[in-house]
C-alpha cells in the first residue's frame, strides 16, 4: 500500500482513501454522495463505473466494527456500570459515524487497488 504517490503521479491507495480522490488523475471526483461513487471523473473521465466493489468492504467493516463497539461496551460497563440507555446513547452514534465514515475510505481504497491492479472480471477469456 502506497501512501504517496506513485512515479506517474497518481495518487497511491491511502490518498485515494482518505480524500476521495480519482485513482488516476488526482481530482476530487470519486464520490458523488456521502458512499456513493459518481459515475467517472469530470476531469480525465475515468468510469467509475467498470470497477466492481460490491459488498466486501460493507461486510467487513460490519465484522470488524460490532467487534470493537462490543468489546468498547463491555469495558465501559465493567469500569463504569452505566444504565442501559446511556450505552445506547454512546455506541448507537458511534456505530453509525465509524460506519459511514469507514465505508467510505474502505470503497475508495478498494477502487484505488482494482485501478492500480488493473483488476476485471474473470471471463472466458482468462481460462486456459
Amino acid at each position: 500500500m502506497t501512501i504517496s504517490s506513485d512515479n506517474e503521479g497518481r495518487p497511491g491507495i491511502v490518498q485515494v482513501a482518505l480524500s476521495g480522490l480519482c485513482p488516476q488523475c488526482g481530482a476530487k471526483t470519486l464520490f458523488a454522495g456521502s458512499a456513493r461513487f459518481a459515475d467517472r471523473c469530470s476531469q480525465c473521465g475515468l468510469d467509475y463505473s467498470s470497477f466492481n466493489v460490491g459488498d466486501g468492504p460493507a461486510a467487513l467493516l460490519t465484522m470488524v466494527i460490532g467487534a470493537l463497539v462490543i468489546v468498547l461496551a463491555m469495558i465501559v460497563d465493567v469500569a463504569f456500570n452505566p444504565p442501559f440507555w446511556v450505552q445506547a446513547v454512546i455506541w448507537v452514534p458511534f456505530t453509525v459515524v465509524a460506519t459511514f465514515w469507514s465505508l467510505r475510505m474502505a470503497k475508495a481504497a478498494l477502487l484505488a487497488a482494482e485501478y492500480r491492479n488493473k483488476a476485471g472480471e474473470a471471463g472466458r477469456d482468462d481460462v486456459s
